[in-house]
């Protein structure tokens, strides 16, 4: 019969001999007959040039070994949410999430529920033989009561919980449409479990909807037991907590026909904003007097306080003169008060590392984040920080320049407080020259096409800005 798998297998001693044939799985391992029934209803429907296996860390982690098809290792329990990604990515593509139970049930909870709830076509195979295989025999989520294991070895008690039921839970969700529960302990079991894989295929072949298929399998080595008492075992234990059978099969009228995404970079840039026509260019040469290839900013403050826009405002900024610009958003918990901020990176010619752990240059809109990420600024830095919230800071250093702007101040007397962003950005081109006046109020500009009547505010906004950081500056003798 045709398969889906390699000739050989590369894995053991580069596929000569009979290793070149046989899987890493121990003996009696339920993943060897499960790749076997994937592998040839891969091959039944024509599908294997579509598609993708993804397998995250586990027993299984070594697929790509055996599948002649496309193939994605994932994170420990990212499974479900790398397999959507390549559904949405390729809306033609055949995707198969391929997961133990410590790794589905577990640690990719979350994405499993999620994943599953969406409804989208894909086949998820989760494999269930109530223990951590591949880590050492740890309790799982679908250990079964009173089952030792290496963290559980009086048995797993009522403390521990009781095992979870994965195909129950998926068959209570609205997206699914064919959840089944099958197991290998038996050739009639066995026969199940292939129909039902393959059940699982066709459904997302035809564009209906999610399929989950739970495969009880055994595990003769965790279990310290011989295969064939490893199938009993099975068979007497855990299918009265885990019952076989269909749990859910709806029947739905194909309905997966969406575009492709949008991979044309113009189309992309017109979504988000950006432009693909030249901007005119106002720096002589990369501002190497704060840094000489790397220039590290971090914009602190509230919810509200603007210093995401800020801080995307400098990084295009940056990459409308020629360089490099990253910005990476850290959100705390708090929506106002406390201080959420902004990594940013303009570079001579590439960010290597977009994190801002020692800054150059931090501007800080309210107290909490001065107060947090002042000491953090390296020696010959800038810090930028809103006095009129605010009180003088203490550098570290002597040779740390600080410059106190009331941006809400100004801001407020402007009329819209929504603009102290804009002042910072005055005060941040006054006190460091990182960049012309010229490069940001192009930068605002582009920004703000959609918006064209606010310009005038926002260019009052960044000069006052300009002017009182200037002011400062003298006054501290800078």
């Amino acid at each position: 019969m045709s398969t889906a798998f390699y000739n050989k297998f590369e894995r053991h001693s580069n596929g000569v001999g009979l290793k070149g044939h046989s899987t890493h799985y121990c003996a009696g391992c339920g993943h060897g007959i499960v790749h076997k029934y994937l592998s040839e209803a891969i091959s039944e429907l024509g599908i294997q040039d579509d598609t993708v296996m993804v397998s995250p860390v586990g027993c299984s982690v070594f697929a790509y070994y055996y599948f002649d098809t496309g193939n994605t290792q994932a994170a420990h329990g990212r499974a479900p949410a790398v397999a959507i990604g390549h559904k949405l990515a390729n809306p033609k593509a055949m995707v198969i999430s391929y997961q133990g139970d410590g790794d589905l049930a577990s640690i990719g909870l979350a994405e499993t529920i999620a994943v599953a709830q969406l409804g989208s076509p894909l086949t998820v195979i989760f494999i269930n033989n109530a223990i951590y295989g591949m880590t050492g025999g740890q309790m799982a989520p679908t250990t079964l009561m009173g089952q030792t294991t290496s963290t559980s070895p009086d048995g797993r008690k009522q403390i521990n919980g009781q095992p979870i039921k994965m195909a129950e839970q998926i068959a209570q969700l609205d997206g699914p449409i064919y959840v089944e529960r099958v197991a290998l302990f038996s050739p009639a079991e066995r026969n199940k479990a292939r129909k039902a894989i393959k059940k699982a295929l066709q459904l997302q072949k035809e564009g209906r909807g999610y399929a989950f298929v739970e495969v009880l399998a055994e595990c003769p080595t965790h279990l310290k037991i011989t295969p064939d008492k490893s199938e009993k075992w099975v068979k007497e234990n855990m299918v009265p907590i885990f019952p076989l059978g269909v749990k859910k099969d709806v029947d739905v009228e194909p309905w997966w026909d969406i575009k492709e995404p949008i991979f044309d970079s113009e189309k992309i840039l017109g979504l988000i904003g950006g432009t693909t026509e030249k901007t005119e260019r106002f720096c002589k040469e990369f501002p190497s007097h704060i840094h000489p290839a790397d220039i590290s900013l971090k914009l602190a403050g509230s919810g509200g306080d603007g210093a995401q826009t800020a801080a995307i405002l400098v990084t295009t900024a940056g990459i409308n003169e020629g360089f490099d610009g990253t910005h990476i958003p850290a959100y705390g918990p708090e929506s106002r008060g406390g201080t959420s901020y902004a990594d940013v990176h303009i570079a001579k010619t590439e960010v290597l590392n977009p994190a801002s752990p020692l800054p150059h240059i931090l501007i800080a809109y309210n107290a909490p984040s001065l107060a947090k990420f002042g000491s953090s600024v390296t020696n010959n830095g800038f810090i930028l920080f809103d006095n009129s919230v605010a009180k003088e800071f203490e550098p570290a250093d002597s040779s740390i320049k600080v410059i106190g702007v009331p941006f809400a101040e100004i801001a407020a007397d402007l009329g819209k407080m929504v603009v102290k962003n804009i002042v910072s950005l005055g005060a941040l081109a006054a006190a460091t020259n990182i960049f012309p006046r010229e490069t940001f109020l192009a930068t605002i500009k582009q920004a703000l096409k959609d918006k064209a009547s606010l310009m005038p505010l926002n260019e009052q906004a960044f000069d006052r800005g300009y002017k009182a950081a200037k002011d400062c500056m003298q006054t501290k003798g800078y």
